[in-house]
């Protein structure tokens, strides 16, 4: 087969055709800024940082994709929420002061402009320069939260998990205006390029199937539609344990679902069909961080025969960020191996 290069690899991958090995998508992060002595501070708050570090980091291990994940804090941050940012970590809502602590004020709420708050505009500027940089030879990935997570950004995880008892109409108005929030964002990132777009939906684990079926499935699953709409294919993530929820990730329609280590990438397939593309899922810091590469290519050895085909490598969430580089390049070469 002729060589690919990553964006071609990928796409290839997620539209059921031969690739020349296997794709290669690892979140990195923290990891990224370190490539290239940066502050975190600085990646999550200049778009050029960030894509010079994803850059970086992309060409130093053979990545098929480059992307602008950087924190969840980027919406929050436009609508008003209350963020704390420290000079070298992630920044962090403050929930104590929860924008929605008051749930009257959900009425008056409306959707940030993501080409004019501070936070989206960088990250939408991320991804036009990750495009012009990259754009033929690697994906481009933007990225969005998705609705559980939104909530649970702005009304406190701690509170909205009260309110699927308490007051799901709450929860659903709540959900509508997540959903129409991150379509208007992923919009504005598929128009300055974006191929893939990630949805972060990590407070979606901390719920029982049942009230992921009724409450957060539908959201995903229009979430998917829409950006689909939009032409760019998705990516869903949802870190934590979802053993309990395969099944329902696996009709949200996203081309990519990734599996954090918790869940069995065997269990993944079986609840969700042979075509669906599986991504993952070496633990990040148990085996990727703290093994060796011999244990990393075991392990990776393992997520591909549980996953069989449509596969792409990847680890359970982001790489940790003091990872040993022997133990990402063994991760890489199985790839390219392969």
């Amino acid at each position: 087969m002729k060589p690919m290069n990553g964006r071609e690899r990928v796409l290839a991958c997620l539209e059921g055709r031969p690739t020349d090995c296997l794709p290669l998508m690892p979140i990195t992060m923290m990891f990224a800024a370190d490539q290239i002595g940066a502050r975190y501070y600085d990646y999550v708050t200049d778009y050029r940082v960030l894509a010079e570090a994803q850059m970086r980091t992309a060409e130093k291990f053979g990545f098929d994709y480059v992307s602008v994940i950087s924190d969840p804090a980027r919406e929050p941050a436009d609508l008003g929420s209350a963020v704390e940012f420290y000079p070298d970590q992630p920044p962090a809502l403050v929930e104590g002061g929860a924008l929605l602590a008051d749930k009257a004020r959900l009425a008056a709420l409306q959707p940030p402009d993501p080409t004019a708050g501070a936070r989206m505009r960088d990250r939408v500027q991320g991804v036009a320069l990750l495009k012009q940089r990259a754009g033929r030879d690697l994906v481009v990935e933007g990225w969005v939260e998705g609705p559980c997570a939104e909530a649970a950004d702005l009304r406190g995880i701690n509170t909205l998990m009260v309110d699927f008892y308490d007051d799901p109409a709450f929860v659903t108005d709540l959900f509508e205006f997540a959903v129409a929030m991150e379509l208007g964002f992923a919009k504005a990132q598929v128009a300055a390029g974006a191929d893939l777009i990630g949805i972060g939906d990590a407070a979606a684990s901390l719920v029982g199937p049942k009230f992921y079926a009724k409450f957060v499935w539908p959201y995903e699953q229009r979430l998917v539609e829409g950006i689909h709409a939009l032409g760019a294919a998705v990516r869903l993530h949802i870190c934590g344990n979802t053993r309990k929820i395969l099944g329902g990730m696996g009709n949200t329609g996203a081309d990519m679902i990734d599996l954090d280590f918790f869940s069995s990438l065997a269990e993944a397939r079986a609840a969700m069909g042979p075509r669906q593309v599986l991504l993952g899922n070496i633990e990040p810091a148990g085996v990727l961080r703290n093994g060796s590469p011999e244990s990393v290519r075991d392990a990776i050895r393992v997520c591909h025969s549980e996953a069989g085909e449509n596969y792409i490598v990847g680890a359970g969430c982001e790489v940790c960020r003091d990872t040993p580089e022997a133990n990402l390049r063994a991760l890489c070469e199985y790839a390219r191996k392969l």
